[in-house]
């Protein structure tokens, strides 16, 4: 845990660093608001009605009336829910990326700041020390993120 935890903070992972990454896409949905939606997991877990009905107003697929009165979005939020997803097959065995990272790593308990849990109080002060210098002045914050 503290090597990855170390190459983390240095921004070295398969993708690359997760705040260059956030910023992106973060400034393009600013920059492009038709063309990137920009939705932080707290919000949705939060709200996640109105983020559904967000996400299909922003593809142009907004729900009628009957559509949320006969319960559509309730089944869609169903359908997607993060135990749904963490059930599936296909995200239970395999692995993927460079460092061949078990796909069942990725589902943990689907809760907002839970995070915290798995590190200890010098990691969350250096992580929250790199998130603030990274994303500063961008407009951009995570409520359960350092």
């Amino acid at each position: 845990m503290d090597e990855a935890f170390e190459l983390y903070c240095k921004g070295i992972l398969d993708y690359g660093p997760w705040w260059s990454h956030m910023l992106g896409y973060w400034k393009e949905s600013i920059a492009k608001p038709n063309k990137v939606l920009f939705i932080k997991y707290d919000d949705l877990t939060e709200d996640t009605n109105f983020q559904v009905k967000r996400i299909a107003d922003f593809f142009g697929c907004s729900f009628t009336e009957e559509e949320e009165n006969n319960g559509t979005v309730e089944n869609i939020i169903q359908l997607c829910s993060f135990e749904k997803m963490k059930d599936l097959a296909v995200n239970k065995s395999g692995k993927v990326g460079i460092a061949a990272v078990d796909k069942s790593k990725f589902f943990r308990k689907g809760e907002t700041g839970d995070w915290v849990n798995h590190f200890s109080p010098s990691m969350i002060e250096k992580l929250s020390k790199i998130v603030e210098e990274k994303l500063q002045g961008s407009g951009l914050s995570f409520k359960n993120c350092p």
